[in-house]
């Protein structure tokens, strides 16, 4: 260590000794670090900005569903005897298919009901709930909206529990996990009132939703979901709806099931992939604590489970873990179909839109796992697109390092030509070649990591200049500085080895030459 600490010296002597020559050279390898940071800070951000915009569309979400496939049938009456109406008794042969195997169909599982092929009228939803109960409809063949009668995951199903959120959060490639609890309620707000979805979440649902923002409050707190507070957050289309455009409800209440509920927060959308309209199931919403939810409908099984992947790419392996998990944890025999579903946001945009109404009902209904590949493929391509993007502007910077690392050994070069003498003198007196190699040595690799570390400083700079003046989005992690730093250090090993290998071969006797 002393020898090292001592040959370190020399070199620094050496190169204060040509202190313009030492300053030019680390220019080159200060511009070339500086470019590569800011070209990486530049391609990290925009991946990171493409992967936020994805997420806040809901494009790496899944949502488990508690019950399977159930398809929404009218109820009636015929000859005065309460029943499946009509219209509901055209869709009797396919309420006995089976959801996965003919072979393996029980008639005790006819309420869970199975895939539809394009059947004119079935909404192609597939987590909308099979209701036989009375009290849903007013008149024959009529279905009117009531608590517990939705398309998103509510109804009588139970077999999701707490637990089985609990051990989705253990999977490898999930990011997020929140328990939900959904039925439709009437909001009263005074004389005005309406119908729309209430969700029981956790507040994990805040981070899930990426896009959203809160023009006014904010999300309820983990203290106020421990306590089952009475505290409700309103979608921007709900707010509207109750207190009017542009009204800042935080702080009043509105009533639910006869019990008060504080205002706490607006949620509105800050994606330009996704906005508030009316009937949508995040907007025209209101949300409190699953706790509360619990409370209030007196049950503590589960409609969903929501859940995140860290990468869009994770999809469709982390459904496959999911599916996998529930069935052992239900107990579900290997020919027994599921009691659950895991849908993605590719299969709300089939049964949406897009496609000719008899046509995603088929491929939703038949399609095992279509919208999980689409997905999988947009989110990898998502990736793979981003990541080229800033391979590329990576290495047309490290052009410009390459740049830095040729003058670094033409200085060295020049060095070593100009000290022959010098070097002749060292080896007269006793210095062996391994000392005189590694004396150069430590002096480019001192220029090299010098403008390496002066880079580093002004790539931040630039590239928070640029975030805060153009309004780029870009973003400097550790491990790209440290990136940065070895590949300077790499560079002043690489490009200084030859210079100072032809000083160490330099003989005494050479310096005659140079007297």
């Amino acid at each position: 260590m002393a020898q090292v600490k001592h040959q370190w010296g020399i070199a620094i002597r050496a190169l204060k000794k040509n202190k313009l020559q030492t300053a030019l050279t680390m220019v080159g390898m200060t511009i070339g670090v500086a470019t590569v940071l800011t070209m990486i800070a530049l391609g990290s951000g925009a991946q990171q900005a493409i992967q936020d915009q994805v997420r806040s569309a809901g494009m790496n979400l899944l949502v488990v569903t508690s019950g399977n496939y159930n398809v929404k049938v009218e109820l009636g009456t015929a000859d005065g005897v309460e029943g499946p109406s009509a219209s509901a008794a055209a869709y009797e042969p396919f309420l006995h298919k089976p959801v996965f195997r003919p072979a393996t169909y029980d008639p005790r599982m006819r309420p869970h009901l199975m895939r539809v092929q394009s059947v004119p009228g079935v909404n192609a939803d597939p987590t909308v709930i099979v209701n036989k109960d009375s009290g849903t409809m007013t008149g024959p063949g009529r279905l009117m909206p009531r608590p517990g009668d939705s398309a998103a995951g509510m109804g009588a199903a139970t077999t999701l529990t707490m637990d089985d959120a609990a051990e989705m959060r253990k999977l490898e490639g999930v990011q997020y996990v929140s328990s939900g609890i959904h039925e439709n309620q009437i909001i009263e707000n005074g004389s005005n009132s309406y119908v729309t979805s209430m969700h029981g979440d956790d507040t994990t649902m805040a981070s899930i939703r990426r896009g959203w923002v809160f023009p006014y409050g904010g999300f309820f707190s983990k203290r106020e979901e421990k306590n089952a507070a009475n505290v409700i957050v309103l979608g921007q289309i709900a707010s509207e709806k109750l207190f009017g455009a542009n009204v800042d409800p935080t702080g009043k209440s509105v009533m639910v099931r006869g019990v008060s509920f504080k205002v706490e927060g607006v949620i509105g959308s800050g994606s330009w992939m996704v906005r508030p309209t009316a009937g949508d199931d995040q907007f025209d919403a209101v949300y409190v604590p699953v706790t509360t939810m619990q409370k209030l409908m007196k049950r503590d099984y589960l409609s969903t489970i929501t859940v995140t992947t860290k990468s869009t790419g994770d999809v469709t392996r982390v459904s496959k873990q999911i599916i996998a998990l529930l069935r052992q944890r239900h107990h579900i025999g290997m020919a027994d179909p599921d009691d659950f579903g895991v849908n993605s946001e590719a299969r709300k945009v089939l049964s949406k839109g897009g496609m000719r109404p008899e046509v995603a009902r088929s491929v939703v209904g038949n399609v095992s796992g279509f919208e999980k590949v689409t997905l999988d493929q947009l989110g990898k391509t998502l990736d793979q697109a981003s990541a080229t993007m800033t391979a590329l502007l990576t290495s047309i910077a490290a052009v410009s390092l390459l740049v830095g690392g040729i003058g670094i050994m033409n200085i060295m070069l020049l060095s070593v030509s100009q000290r022959t003498r010098e070097i002749g003198i060292r080896r007269a007196v006793g210095a062996q070649a391994a000392d005189v190699l590694a004396q150069f040595l430590l002096e480019a690799i001192t220029l090299s990591v010098a403008g390496g570390l002066l880079g580093i400083v002004i790539g931040c700079i630039v590239s928070g200049s640029l975030s805060q003046m153009v309004q780029w989005s870009t973003r400097i992690s550790l491990p790209a500085i440290l990136v940065s730093f070895l590949i300077s250090a790499g560079i002043g090993i690489f490009f200084g080895y030859y210079p100072a290998r032809q000083a160490s071969q330099i003989l005494p006797i050479d310096s005659l030459r140079f007297e």
